[in-house]
């Protein structure tokens, strides 16, 4: 499995990372465990979740997910073997959420605790807090960092003139600074990355780990009309794809993935794979079949002209 840097982190993950978020939601816990044995298996060993997973669950308040993990890392005795990536910052089913230094601190701990470790490899603030000065956030990723408890951290959500505005922090306050960002990025969501987020990210050494790479699943080609909304757990929310556009980019997909032998999510990955600026798209599985789905897309190199066809079929 070939592995990219994530910016100047001195983390090294695999082309693609695994979305924990299906952890305690389309999967239970013996099922999230054969998958992630599975994960390890084929080396994509680099796995994303957050406190607030699986809060949308009824009956969950968060944390499911980073406990599913924790146990199965504590079962395995292979948490040499994995990345962890967490996130803080998003409403907890507590209420409790923000970036305060009392929240981050606190919050890290039981994170910590429930993924039985004792240290985070990429630490994220979940989405911006307004109502939090930059400088007493990263000083606090700073109190973590110091402690060993953290290695790194990053951003995810944050729109282009915030996240400058915490890099500037950092640097004017000699402060860790955000090493990577995690925006929402693919094929039917392009404007809002590449327009401002993509070129910083890349003009600062920023590693980007997008979520939502197949748009839910969309860009698998399982979704082509209303009738196939029932197929999953994500399917009502397909709707605002089935558009002209949309249909022309799964038109492309297709064509593609027939001269490259490949599937469309495959396709689709490996397009965010050719963009400079990605490290590894974020992308989840819950059978093998989608497992093997991301081996294969994480060495599919596309020719420049099928790039260039998706790209004016997205535009």
């Amino acid at each position: 499995m070939h592995h990219r840097s994530l910016g100047r982190s001195g983390i090294a993950v695999p082309s693609i990372v695994f979305g924990g978020n299906v952890f305690g939601w389309t999967l239970d816990k013996a099922a999230s465990h054969r998958i992630l044995d599975r994960l390890v298996e084929v080396g994509l060993n680099a796995i994303d979740t957050a406190d607030m997973y699986s809060t949308w669950v009824p009956g969950n308040q968060g944390g499911e997910s980073e406990a599913i993990i924790g146990e199965w890392m504590a079962a395995r005795g292979n948490r040499g073997k994995v990345k962890v990536f967490t996130k803080v910052g998003m409403k907890m089913g507590s209420g409790d959420e923000g970036l305060s230094r009392e929240w981050i601190l606190k919050e890290a701990d039981a994170s910590l605790k429930r993924l039985k470790t004792d240290v985070i490899d990429l630490y994220q603030a979940h989405r911006d807090d307004p109502n939090t000065p930059m400088e007493e956030t990263l000083g606090a990723f700073a109190e973590l960092i110091k402690a060993g408890k953290v290695r790194a951290i990053g951003a995810s959500n944050y729109t282009a003139p915030r996240l400058k505005a915490a890099l500037d922090t950092s640097a004017k306050l000699g402060l860790p600074r955000y090493e990577t960002l995690q925006p929402h990025y693919n094929l039917m969501e392009r404007e809002g990355f590449e327009a401002e987020l993509g070129p910083l990210c890349a003009s600062e050494g920023l590693g980007v780990i997008n979520y939502y790479a197949l748009a839910s699943g969309f860009l698998s080609g399982k979704y082509r009309s209303a009738a196939d909304f029932g197929k999953s757990a994500r399917g009502g929310g397909m709707a605002k794809y089935l558009t002209p556009r949309g249909h022309a980019v799964l038109g492309a997909l297709d064509v593609i993935a027939a001269e490259v032998s490949a599937t469309p999510a495959q396709v689709a990955l490996a397009w965010l794979l050719a963009k400079p600026v990605i490290s590894a798209p974020i992308a989840s599985a819950t059978t093998d079949a989608q497992v093997d789905d991301l081996v294969k897309a994480a060495s599919l190199a596309l020719p420049p002209d099928a790039v260039a066809q998706l790209d004016a079929a997205s535009a």
